[in-house]
């Protein structure tokens, strides 16, 4: 199937009123993107935050025409857009197949690999392996906040254990705790697409029987979590910071929490949102990024 692209700067326009325009026109995918290099960092959970110079570009199927399109969109946003538009066809390619060709298996730790689903299995009869595709939903492995939480998994004691994947994206964290020998793992997000993905990769893992997914709502808030050995959010600082006390309480003592999804120079800000409850075990960096590795401190009487 061949596509042409129509975009144009959002400029004063709502994005509300510009998606519904064109949802109706037969747009088959909508995005934003920067037109300069404007940095959008810290979003609260539910929040959409957009640059000062916003470029809306929208996908259509060659059938459809680009003229008629376009005359249907200034007929609602406004004449303007037939000035300020430009329509590009988009070359045909299988870009999952792209995709997936520069994507090879990777080992964290000992034992733990991540892997396309259609890569040989790795020779190691011990691996740990999470066949991944993670589709419309963030986790592959080859940023550095999940690399790194990658790693630090592999060396904790999981076995029997109950996990919480906090902002589960693709449900790479998920799925690894459970091939690593944790006996069910809740994963949250407030993304629906990262629900669906993590079902589906939990499915295409057989692992969906140990993998409890929840939604979380725009205000942050899910049903209350039952304490687990394990908490990991691969986030941003902001709302680890925010989420402080949930994460807190979601960590049985002697537990262990993994902060992640932060650049080094907010590290000192979220280990002090939760200094009063954990002790921290390590700063773990690669590049720009790291993860915060903690233990929950245990209550008093309760032994070391």
């Amino acid at each position: 199937m061949r596509f042409y692209e129509i975009e144009f700067p959002l400029a004063a326009l709502k994005v509300d009123e510009v998606e519904a325009a064109l949802e109706e026109i037969g747009a088959s995918s909508i995005t934003l993107v920067d037109r300069g290099d404007e940095p959008v960092l810290e979003p609260k959970p539910g929040e959409i935050r957009l640059w000062s110079d916003t470029l809306v570009r929208a996908l259509f199927e060659q059938s459809s025409d680009p003229a008629c399109n376009l005359e249907r969109l200034a007929g609602v946003l406004g004449s303007h857009i037939t000035r300020t538009a430009r329509v590009r066809a988009v070359a045909e390619r299988e870009w999952e197949r792209v995709w997936l060709a520069d994507w090879k298996p990777m080992r964290f730790g000992r034992r733990l690999w991540v892997t396309p689903s259609t890569a040989p299995l790795p020779e190691d009869p011990d691996a740990a392996v999470v066949r991944l595709d993670p589709g419309l939903a963030f986790g592959t492995g080859t940023h550095p906040t999940t690399a790194l939480c990658l790693q630090i998994l592999d060396s904790l004691p999981l076995a029997g254990r109950r996990v919480i994947d906090y902002g589960c994206g693709s449900g790479i964290l998920a799925i690894a705790a459970v091939k690593l020998g944790a006996a069910l793992v809740t994963a949250v997000d407030l993304d629906p697409q990262a629900l669906l993905a993590t079902r589906d990769n939990a499915g295409r893992n057989g692992v969906s029987s140990s993998i409890e997914v929840r939604a979380v709502d725009a205000e942050g808030t899910t049903a209350q979590l039952t304490p687990a050995f394990c908490v990991m959010a691969n986030i941003l600082a902001g709302p680890l910071i925010e989420l402080a006390p949930t994460l807190t309480a979601a960590c049985e003592p002697g537990g262990y929490l993994l902060l992640s999804g932060l650049l080094k120079t907010q590290a000192y800000a979220v280990k002090a949102a939760y200094a009063s409850a954990f002790d921290i075990v390590q700063v773990v960096e690669r590049d720009d990024w790291c993860c915060i590795y903690t233990r929950r401190l245990r209550l008093p009487g309760k032994g070391a």
